[in-house]
């Protein structure tokens, strides 16, 4: 008769997240993943069959979380867009401090994108999801006046997420505050 569990999945899920947000897929061995969940690799293995679904579960915790967080700032129309914009893409400037570098999505996009459709096909999914919410966000702003509507509203909201990726990217090569700083202050002056 197998043991119950004696750890949090979703604690251990959280732990391989950060392992594989800093290394990348590839470079994560199981031995790190032991290190950082506290568990054997027997306990890995049993609970998540392989590195691989691991690495699955936990990228999608990752879109889950950092989406939910970019919807709940992109559909709050209580704020004026363009500082909606300021906060999305200030947290490529001033992340959560225990967060790693840069972002998890890009680095994967980077490495597994070209070799692995699956990968592709859901990061793909969850950036017109992103781009779909804030493109009609700004078609809300034109039509309110705030945005000027002979833009084309579509490549607004492609331009701040091609921004915020470029910042995150910045990061991760070591980029000052005040740079990241200033990309922020001229992508901005758009809206």
């Amino acid at each position: 008769m197998p043991r119950p569990r004696t750890f949090d999945e979703d604690r251990a899920i959280d732990a391989a997240m950060r392992v594989f947000w800093t290394a990348g897929y590839e470079a994560t061995s199981t031995q790190d993943l032991c290190e950082a969940t506290g568990l054997g690799r027997s306990s890995i293995y049993n609970t998540f069959s392989s590195k691989r679904d691991l690495f699955d579960r936990a990228l999608r915790r990752y879109v889950d979380q950092f989406t939910a967080a970019q919807l709940e700032v992109i559909e709050d129309a209580t704020v004026p867009i363009r500082e909606r914009v300021r906060r999305i893409l200030w947290t490529a400037v001033e992340p959560e401090p225990d967060d790693p570098t840069g972002c998890f999505v890009i680095n994967t996009i980077v490495e597994l994108g070209p070799k692995d459709a699956e990968i592709l096909d859901l990061l793909d999914r969850d950036h017109e999801t992103k781009l779909a919410a804030l493109t009609d966000a700004i078609r809300t702003a034109q039509a309110s006046g705030e945005v000027d509507p002979e833009q084309d509203a579509t490549g607004l909201a492609t331009y701040v997420f091609t921004v915020l990726g470029g910042l995150r990217v910045a990061a991760r090569r070591g980029a000052d505050r005040a740079g990241q700083q200033a990309v922020v202050e001229a992508t901005l002056r758009s809206f």
